[in-house]
């Protein structure tokens, strides 16, 4: 007798860094992202596999692997590919939420593919994919205050109190951006949420 293997439709990674210290840094955007979309579905990200936390749930009438790799953000991609090789998912519905300091704290940019543009989360992904043709929905941080202000420095802080209420409806427009581009594809849901 055949047990039917488990499939999905969908990869979706929330980046971010694992631990109590990075929650609510700048970096940690995708993680939120990630988490709020769970919230949605009725579930929590909290089972060990693919070398992060995952948990399958139902989006936009569609089967999708929630993941938050939990290899800190420079090896991304080893929890990403693990995940995609095991179910052998196109490049095309794996689909990333990331950080982005070149958009404002409350500003999210939908696209359907392109460079990591120095994000090394991204930079990792593209490197075990062997391809940068997946789509992205990137959540403005704010950039660094000054040219001299470390990188790491930078998106390893927290957001101030302005910050986070700027931040909520992002993140909430980060989701429903998700179920857009599952849905209809990134060019109608950058067409509707880039330019909020």
């Amino acid at each position: 007798m055949f047990l039917k293997k488990s499939t999905v439709d969908w990869l979706i990674v929330g980046l971010g860094n694992p631990g109590r210290e990075y929650e609510k840094t700048r970096h940690n955007v995708g993680y939120r992202a990630a988490d709020l979309l769970a919230k949605d579905a009725g579930v929590s990200i909290d089972r060990a596999k693919f070398r992060g936390l995952t948990r399958t749930a139902a989006l936009a009438g569609q089967k999708v692997l929630l993941l938050k790799p939990e290899t800190y953000m420079n090896n991304s991609g080893e929890a990403v590919q693990l995940a995609a090789m095991f179910y052998k998912l196109p490049i095309s519905h794996i689909l990333v939420l990331s950080d982005d300091i070149s958009l404002p704290v409350g500003k999210i940019r939908v696209r359907a593919d392109g460079s990591a543009g120095g994000h090394n989360g991204l930079k990792s992904i593209i490197s075990h994919l062997g391809s940068q043709d997946f789509p992205r929905i990137k959540i403005g941080v704010g950039a660094k205050p000054h040219p001299d202000y470390d990188l790491a420095d930078w998106v390893l802080s927290s957001f101030s109190a302005e910050e986070e209420k700027a931040l909520a409806p992002a993140l909430a427009h980060a989701a429903e951006a998700v179920l857009e581009l599952m849905k209809n594809g990134p060019l109608q849901a950058a067409n509707r949420f880039n330019g909020l």
